[in-house]
């Protein structure tokens, strides 16, 4: 029998036992629990090196809202791993981690409400799924299952909402990639430098060019793309795809 290894990752604790403990029963299924998105990040690093990769995740959409909670004098069903000082890392940035850095890990969102502009979020960084938190188990299996055949499970409700939300996003991201070609080659690679967190004079160093011609580039691209603040730069640049420079390469 082929077994899923599951990873459940929520900070409300006795939510993620109880469902571990659920999905443990399923005789196909091998569960681990995180209680936050460092924690699962190491649960799941490990797992890498040991040479057996977790299959699912299964993610709390508001993951680092509330505190790791305490279970007074009880084992866990499944032990949950702990991380009251580890900081906070939300639970579609979770999901667009574990993309980037194991992409064979299939993800699934458990959410209190549906939320269109959420779950498009969350389908954009890489989630193939999003559950109701208050879903059967039998619902919950079948997306386990449906999205280690590669499809994408969203509720029906919340599909209109979502493609409502994707084709906007997607026409935000043609109009930054418009402006951003308007740039010339030299104004793209101060912008790949302002994305990559440089500051004018380390742009000038990197670029072989004075303080005051960097300032004339930086204001001429924050001009041509119509926006008033490097920040917002950066913003748009990231929505047009435009990665930072390599300081690596650099130095």
């Amino acid at each position: 029998m082929v077994r899923i290894r599951v990873l459940v990752v929520d900070d409300h604790r006795i939510f993620a036992e109880s469902l571990a403990a659920a999905l443990a029963a399923e005789p196909d299924v091998d569960v681990s629990a995180a209680g936050s998105g460092p924690a699962a990040l190491r649960c799941l690093e490990r797992a890498a090196a040991e040479g057996r990769r977790f299959d699912v995740l299964l993610v709390d959409a508001d993951l680092g809202a509330a505190a790791v909670g305490v279970v007074n004098g009880r084992r866990p069903a499944v032990a949950v791993a702990d991380s009251a000082a580890d900081g906070l890392v939300d639970g579609i940035s979770l999901v667009a981690g574990v993309r980037q850095g194991q992409p064979a890990v299939r993800s699934v969102v458990l959410a209190e409400r549906d939320d269109p502009r959420r779950a498009a979020l969350a389908l954009q960084a890489g989630a193939n799924g999003w559950v109701a938190k208050d879903c059967s188990l039998s619902r919950l299996l079948t997306v386990v299952r449906g999205v280690l055949r590669e499809e994408t499970h969203l509720p029906p409700a919340l599909l209109t909402g979502v493609l409502r939300e994707l084709t906007a996003a997607r026409k935000h991201r043609t109009e930054s990639e418009r402006l951003v070609e308007s740039l010339t080659p030299r104004e793209r690679e101060v912008l790949r430098c302002m994305v990559a967190g440089l500051g004018r004079k380390a742009v000038a160093e990197r670029l072989y060019l004075s303080p005051h011609t960097v300032r004339t580039h930086m204001q001429n691209v924050l001009g041509k793309l119509g926006v008033h603040s490097t920040l917002a730069a950066v913003a748009l640049a990231r929505r047009a795809g435009v990665g930072p420079a390599d300081l690596e390469a650099a130095s």
